[in-house]
């Protein structure tokens, strides 16, 4: 299948974070999103980040210029996938959502469309088995932050077909990531490992055997992890996280049930970089 025209549902964080490395791979990308303040930041995000790369001649000053004139917006879904060989909706992990999306993509998405979810952690066949074409549904799981983070994990289901599969590798391979095929389960494999070392971290702060600082740092240096488990959550939302461990806990059992520290944190509005102040402080975010 020849992809030309990436549709990228929700432009929040991780939606802002694909057009751009969907745009800069050469895909003509229409991002989407019901909210015109958040298509404006987003593609205010797009463009600094573009003109980082530049700054930092990770990415050429033309090439920077023809992502942009690639992207474009839409707060309309039907008519951002109207075009589009592949639909990757990142909207936030909620069911309902993402079932609604999938009945849109199936009414309105050109013939032999793939459709493709951002989910961290949710069954991809809970909301593709109502999909005509459950052979073109597949999960492409990118990571935060999308420019810097080099890889996709290709989720399929009992009916992906590997014709889906090769596209969506391809597409994450001209995207200038790596990738690896995963077969469906509950929170793939990185959500999985990463949720037990991130709570594990909560349950010792709670406990008081070291602190944030330490722990991360013991992590990073004892582990040689790139960021340490508070410093991750922290970047990926506190709130994403407990999302993602109520869910393991309820598929996989006691071992993923959330640190009550955690859930305290996000009932008291600490949800990380986003909010100001997640495990860390944050005076100055950005979002």
């Amino acid at each position: 299948m020849q992809i030309q025209t990436i549709a990228v549902i929700g432009a929040g964080t991780m939606g802002r974070g694909i057009a751009y490395a969907s745009a800069l791979g050469g895909y003509t990308t229409v991002l989407e999103d019901v909210s015109d303040s958040m298509l404006s930041k987003a593609t205010a995000w797009i463009r600094e980040s573009l003109d980082d790369g530049v700054h930092r001649d990770k990415v050429d000053p033309a090439a920077r210029d023809a992502a942009l004139a690639r992207l474009s917006t839409s707060q309309v879904v039907d008519e951002a996938i109207r075009d589009a060989e592949l639909i990757i909706e990142a909207v936030p992990e909620e069911l309902e959502m993402k079932l609604e999306l999938f009945t849109i993509f199936d009414k309105f998405a050109k013939p032999n469309a793939i459709f493709a979810s951002n989910t961290s952690s949710l069954s991809i066949s809970d909301f593709s088995d109502i999909v005509l074409h459950r052979e073109r549904c597949i999960g492409m799981h990118f990571f935060n932050p999308v420019p810097k983070m080099k890889l996709v994990e290709i989720v399929r289901t009992t009916h992906t077909s590997e014709e889906t599969v090769a596209a969506c590798v391809a597409v994450a391979t001209r995207m200038g990531k790596e990738t690896v095929v995963v077969n469906e389960a509950p929170g793939f494999i990185t959500s999985r490992i990463n949720a037990l070392i991130g709570n594990e971290a909560f349950v010792m702060l709670e406990a008081g055997i070291a602190s944030a600082a330490d722990i991360d740092k013991a992590v990073k240096l004892g582990l040689n992890h790139p960021m340490g488990p508070f410093e991750m959550v922290d970047l990926v939302g506190l709130d994403v996280r407990l999302k993602i461990l109520e869910y393991l806990h309820a598929t996989l059992g006691e071992k993923y049930k959330p640190s009550p520290l955690l859930r305290q944190y996000v009932q008291q509005g600490r949800l990380g970089r986003k909010s100001g102040r997640g495990v860390h402080d944050y005076p100055d975010p950005k979002k």
